[in-house]
């Protein structure tokens, strides 16, 4: 991509996107990784925006996604755009010959732009991942690394989610049903109920469910036994496959102690995964397995899945590392989706349900 040569320098990475999630995420941790990676561009459709923060890296900028994909300083593309022009960047990324290409979750909206982004990947050998951090973070691989055949025994899944108010999380939750801005959601209407639970699962529980699925063989057999939303922020989310019961929570408030777990357990053997909160930078997950009566503790260790996930892309675009099957990545977000319109249609039925009984 570049007029280097050298197979040993720094990979220049272009971020499509200069928001929240550029500037508090990624650039603190790619300003950890110097030694490998460098920020050669930022570009935002805000001018302003676009000039600041690449100022503060000493980049180019730009408001202009040709002009970053057709930077020869850029090996790598990260996409942190608004989620709806995921797949169209993701494809111009990999036609645009770069060496790797991230995408802020979800990188998709539906299973056919799922389906072309995935043609386009195997067509140009561009390898892509989805920022799910905690997929990358060392207490995750560290307890994969260990856990036996609990994935294929588990019978009981969980994530649950305590976490400060998020500005980020709650516009996410409900940009869908397009709020008057600045204006408390009306959760006496069920339209607004079933905008703020499909954004809660593709905004916040879509972090942990390919974690989910890792453990969840029978994934595609997914079904909602129950649904409500959790004000002001957040949701209970009962589910189950043929072989597993799996239940999602969240909330968003100001009392409890910020938590972020993962759980699976089967009949011999237990995971317990404490994630660090959203937007921290220091320390990994600590992952505890007990195995009959033995336990063991792995992490923390130095780094989260937010360095984690950059660590692999420069693993990838050097060709150290063979990239993840698009398959899986297609499988992840196509669960997702089910959950997601399972959930409304639950609450839909429900609704139903409660109208009849008043007919």
């Amino acid at each position: 991509m570049s007029s280097h040569t050298d197979a040993t320098r720094i990979l220049g990475v272009g971020i499509l996107g200069a928001g929240p999630v550029t500037q508090a995420i990624h650039l603190p941790s790619l300003a950890r990784l110097g030694h490998i990676l460098a920020v050669r561009h930022i570009m935002d459709v805000d001018p302003t925006v676009a000039e600041s923060v690449a100022a503060r890296v000493g980049a180019a900028h730009s408001t202009s996604i040709d002009a970053l994909l057709g930077d020869p300083d850029v090996d790598i593309v990260a996409i942190c755009s608004p989620h709806q022009f995921h797949a169209e960047q993701v494809i111009a990324a990999c036609r645009a010959g770069k060496k790797a290409v991230l995408c802020e979750k979800p990188f998709a909206m539906n299973a056919d732009e799922a389906a072309r982004i995935s043609a386009v990947s195997q067509e140009t050998a561009v390898p892509i991942i989805v920022g799910a951090m905690h997929t990358f973070d060392p207490g995750w691989i560290a307890a994969s690394e260990n856990w036996g055949e609990l994935p294929e025994h588990a019978h009981t899944i969980r994530s649950s989610i305590v976490l400060p108010p998020n500005a980020r999380f709650e516009d996410f939750a409900t940009e869908i049903i397009t709020r008057p801005a600045g204006a408390a959601p009306d959760y006496s209407d069920p339209e607004v109920i079933k905008g703020a639970l499909r954004g809660g699962v593709m905004g916040l529980a879509i972090h942990d469910l390919p974690l989910i699925r890792r453990f969840t063989p029978d994934f595609k057999d997914v079904e909602v036994l129950e649904a409500r939303n959790v004000r002001p922020f957040g949701y209970v989310i009962s589910l189950r496959t043929p072989t597993r019961s799996i239940e999602l929570r969240a909330a968003m408030n100001n009392t409890w102690k910020p938590e972020w777990s993962f759980e699976a357990v089967s009949d011999d053997a237990a995971l317990r995964i404490d994630f660090t909160p959203s937007y921290v930078q220091a320390g990994s997950a600590v992952a505890t397995l007990t195995q009959g009566t033995r336990t063991t503790v792995h992490g923390p260790f130095e780094h989260n899945g937010y360095e984690g996930e950059w660590r692999e892309l420069a693993a990838l675009a050097t060709g150290e590392k063979q990239p993840p099957s698009a398959q899986s990545l297609i499988d992840d977000l196509t669960f997702a989706l089910d959950i997601a319109e399972a959930t409304v249609a639950h609450v839909d039925t429900r609704n139903a349900v409660v109208e009849g009984a008043r007919a």
